[in-house]
């Protein structure tokens, strides 16, 4: 066998070879994410099967109508989820109608017509206020905003819509700073720098080419923003209104020091209430049996809610794909 001939049997070996290696590194990688897959879904399984395993005894109990009864008699052990599901469900829409729009606002303004030496210091403020912990929120919600609260922003609240015909039931009662709007305000604060923060990331990964051909057609800023980039982002900006409304549907600490703790319904946003959230924190560490199970009914409805919220939203972004695509 002559040099070159050789040669070109040592090369195609060793390409062999790398070919050989590189498959095998191909498939080791393929099993390795998709082992990493299954253990998300295996936890996400057993978290639901436990919920439902130890909350059995209470659906078996008092079956579906577990879901709308207000009793909650832990010394005659009769519960029901209707209060805690109201209260949950009340504060993180509150916190939404308040966040949402105040977070359009602030990712608007970061990408759009902040100064470019404000920029870095305010979207780091931002983030700063994402990693505050939630007890202190909760902390700032019962000692500082509260007691402002019961002093100047319920009377003003009371004496405006509380006159209104239709709403103004849900502005009359005691002001003591605490309650369900009071919850609703404090989430507010908790879900906006969330929210704020996605938005502004994804409103940052539209090309500039399109905002500068708006821009040279003649089109204002709004134009811009409502034309080109919130139908490029569409998807980002859901899921920062769901990564938000995840957070408020959850919240525990902040939540259980300004709600009021009570087990009771009322029309009236002022009046002290409960969440599940809160439910659980308070009466976790003491419950036995019936008590137990009921607690583990409440952490199952609140999966099966966050569940269904995703779900609409996932229904609504492949509706508005589907419009897109007609």
């Amino acid at each position: 066998m002559s040099l070159p001939e050789a040669a070109a049997g040592r090369d195609e070996q060793r390409m062999l070879s790398i070919v050989k290696r590189q498959q095998i590194q191909d498939f080791l990688f393929h099993k390795i994410t998709l082992t990493f897959s299954l253990i998300v879904l295996v936890a996400l399984l057993g978290i639901i099967v436990s919920l439902f395993v130890n909350a059995w005894p209470a659906f078996q109990k008092f079956g579906f109508e577990f879901i709308w009864r207000v009793e909650w008699d832990i010394v005659n052990e009769e519960f029901g989820a209707a209060i805690a599901v109201v209260g949950t469900l009340v504060s993180a829409t509150i916190a939404l109608l308040i966040a949402v729009p105040l977070s359009f606002g602030v990712a608007l303004f970061l990408t759009e017509t902040c100064p470019v030496w404000l920029r870095r210091p305010l979207g780091t403020a931002v983030e700063l206020l994402a990693a505050v912990p939630s007890i202190i929120y909760g902390m700032f919600g019962l000692f500082i905003f509260a007691p402002l609260f019961a002093e100047h922003g319920q009377p003003a609240l009371q004496s405006t819509l509380g006159q209104m015909p239709l709403i103004g039931t849900f502005f009359g009662g005691a002001m003591n700073g605490i309650g369900i709007l009071a919850a609703g305000l404090v989430l507010a604060f908790m879900v906006l720098p969330f929210v704020a923060a996605v938005m502004r990331d994804v409103f940052e990964i539209v090309p500039p080419i399109l905002r500068e051909s708006a821009y040279g057609l003649g089109c204002t800023t709004w134009e811009v923003v409502r034309n080109v980039v919130l139908p490029y982002t569409q998807k980002g900006v859901v899921g920062g209104v769901m990564l938000g409304l995840g957070r408020a549907l959850g919240e525990t600490m902040a939540v259980t020091f300004v709600i009021g703790n009570s087990n009771k319904l009322s029309a009236s946003l002022f009046a002290p209430g409960t969440s599940i959230a809160s439910t659980l924190a308070n009466e976790f560490g003491e419950a036995a049996d019936m008590h137990m199970s009921a607690l583990f009914g409440l952490g199952f409805l609140l999966f099966v809610i966050t569940f269904f919220v995703l779900a609409i939203a996932k229904v609504m972004l492949i509706r508005a794909e589907k419009a897109k695509g007609n």
